[in-house]
């Protein structure tokens, strides 16, 4: 038997075989799943305070974000949940092409929850209902709106550019996947990608209704 045979290319040298290779490596995404859901939870937070202290403007602040617009950003990211992960069983498959298309379907349908998140973002930055002391809007019932405003856009915020962060994840798997790296052997890098994309989009089913849907 051959040395590629028996310590094929993609196993580093510090793993015994690849089963303990990838157990490390979705140990090690866990592990940097949690701090993100800590992060994210400070924030839920922040969200759950201003909220009781200022329950009526909450109420009359949420009325003018665009549900509509959200409902679609949140079936938009489902549905890239499960391209990615069709994408893993079809690498689990050994069909390639058809992982590099689920990949491809996957970034799509987050590029276009970016796309839908721009024209929300341009029509609050048209009306001045922004975080802080850059709100100008005189619209909203209630005291203090901005308060809502910046933790609508630090929670939106912090969760777009982990759509960004993972948009770049996904191009690097479909580069990979295009050059032949993983087969039904060698799946790691997908496989955590994935639990990371599915945090994102767990994360937005949890925005949507907390920053859209109040009362």
């Amino acid at each position: 038997m051959s040395n590629a045979e028996t310590h094929p290319t993609y196993l580093q040298h510090h793993f015994a075989d690849a089963e303990q290779q990838m157990d490390a490596a979705k140990t090690g995404m866990w592990v940097f799943l949690l701090t993100e859901i800590l992060t994210f939870g400070g924030l839920f937070i922040a969200y759950a305070i201003y909220r009781a202290w200022n329950p009526e403007m909450f109420h009359f602040a949420h009325k003018a974000l665009n549900a509509s617009m959200g409902a679609l950003n949140t079936i938009v990211l489902i549905t890239s949940s499960l391209t990615m992960a069709l994408s893993i069983w079809s690498m689990q498959h050994d069909k390639k092409k058809q992982t590099f298309w689920y990949l491809m379907a996957t970034v799509l349908l987050a590029a276009t929850f970016m796309v839908v998140k721009y024209f929300e973002y341009s029509h609050k930055f048209h009306l001045g209902q922004l975080p802080g002391k850059y709100y100008t809007y005189t619209g909203i019932e209630g005291a203090n709106p901005h308060i809502f405003f910046s933790i609508y856009f630090m929670m939106t915020g912090l969760h777009g550019l982990h759509v960004l962060i993972g948009i770049g994840l996904i191009i690097w798997l479909m580069v990979r996947t295009k050059k032949g790296h993983f087969s039904s052997k060698y799946y790691t890098p997908l496989e955590i990608t994935g639990l990371f994309w599915h945090l994102v989009d767990m994360i937005w089913i949890f925005l949507f209704p907390l920053l859209y849907l109040i009362g």
